[in-house]
């Protein structure tokens, strides 16, 4: 690594989950070991095989204004209020408007705005559909209206890389300041994809859980029992900004985002590769590009998502590319599956368990499938040594996307 490269760093946090509506609520809850995940309760609940999710805990409407909230669709909802908490805890940076930046993705985009403003076209005609249709259902949506509320004027991103689009969105905001093209990023993800069409289909290809009498112990990374994921909903978006930028401000600094890699599988639209070689280089490459070695590499919060394969797969590709037993997690037993959203808010997770240096546990991991071999944290947080050390968040996604982020102590 270059030793006159750019240096960035995290200084702001925004996150609203189906553990809390904010960064301090949902990271209490995840040390808790407390699940997010409940029975739904809408009408169309019997006609999927999967009747739970993880449902926000703050539904976006008892924080937005009505007017604004009738504007966005649910995942630009969650998207602008995570932003908004993120700039917050920044100190809301003075920045000119030609130095700030936006990369915030989703997976799926306004899927319930599609599918509504249809209805409402088959059923009453084009003239009562809503002007903001269009842009409520546009994948850049979230970062367009996030680019409005700052000003931002550096450019506005939207990756779409299905479930490891908010970790390559903070990929890419890291580039965007390293090559000089801004001094401050708001980046992350989010999704809002509970509905009936979804959770069918993620039932058609047998990738969700159906433990209907036990949901808040459906989602089990790593366990033998595990049957499939937990569809999730809600955001986690970070601002990330040059070292000196945040220096000179006397910003309080998290952590480095000090390296990504960005890997491809090429093999299937939905199964990982089986050796595990996309997410074994993404997390070697994301090591090479922070300047560190496998051994600094202490903690991974991983995307394990309790799939019968995934969750094996990954174990291999950690234990092969990293040394040192670092601790392993997955927050998702605990958030369910936020897909376009996951690599933003586990990026928040990663970033709080190195500043805080504590693991939260794996939630439901009651007996670990044979042969996983990596040290993965179960029944209690796992405190984190002193002195600098680095976490990875491993984010794959269908179509082959595999992102690892590696951050390290402040």
């Amino acid at each position: 690594m270059s030793t006159n490269r750019v240096r960035v760093v995290v200084t702001g946090l925004g996150t609203t989950t189906p553990l809390g509506g904010d960064v301090a609520s949902t990271w209490a809850a995840l040390l808790d070991g407390r699940s997010g995940i409940r029975t739904l309760t809408e009408d169309w609940v019997d006609t999927v095989p999967a009747k739970f999710a993880g449902v926000a805990a703050v539904d976006p409407g008892e924080v937005l204004p009505r007017p604004e909230a009738r504007r966005l669709d649910r995942y630009e909802q969650f998207a602008l209020i995570a932003a908004r908490q993120a700039w917050q805890d920044a100190g809301a940076p003075e920045v000119e408007p030609t130095r700030l930046g936006v990369v915030v993705g989703s997976g799926i985009g306004g899927i319930n705005t599609i599918l509504q403003a249809y209805d409402t076209y088959r059923e009453k005609g084009w003239n009562r559909l809503s002007p903001y249709t269009v842009p409520m259902l546009m994948p850049n949506g979230a970062a367009g209206w996030i680019s409005i509320d700052l000003g931002a004027q550096a450019g506005t991103h939207a990756a779409v890389s299905a479930c490891a689009t908010g970790a390559e969105s903070i990929g890419q905001a890291i580039e965007m300041i390293r090559s000089g093209r801004a001094d401050v990023v708001v980046a992350g993800g989010s999704e809002a994809a509970i509905h009936p069409l979804n959770m069918a289909s993620f039932a058609a290809m047998r990738a969700m859980s159906t433990r209907n009498d036990e949901p808040h112990r459906a989602s089990r990374p790593f366990d033998k029992g595990r049957d499939g994921f937990v569809l999730g909903e809600g955001a986690g978006i970070i601002v990330l900004e040059s070292e000196a930028h945040a220096k000179a401000r006397g910003a309080k600094i998290y952590a480095v985002a000090a390296g990504v890699g960005i890997t491809s599988d090429g093999h299937h639209i939905s199964a990982p590769e089986p050796s595990g070689i996309g997410g074994k280089t993404a997390m070697l490459t994301a090591i090479a590009d922070a300047g560190i070695s496998a051994a600094d590499v202490r903690h991974v919060n991983a995307h394990a998502t309790s799939t019968p394969v995934g969750d094996e797969i990954e174990a291999r590709a950690i234990r092969e590319a990293l040394t040192g037993s670092p601790l392993v997690t997955s927050t998702k037993s605990m958030t369910g599956h936020l897909l376009g959203g996951a690599g933003g808010i586990e990026s928040v997770f990663t970033i709080l368990a190195l500043s805080e240096r504590i693991v939260p546990a794996t939630a439901n991991l009651d007996d670990p499938a044979d042969g996983l071999d990596v040290d993965i944290v179960r029944g209690e947080p796992r405190k984190l040594p002193d002195g600098q050390l680095a976490a990875i968040n491993n984010s794959f996604g269908f179509g082959g996307h595999n992102v690892a982020v590696a951050f390290t102590t402040a």
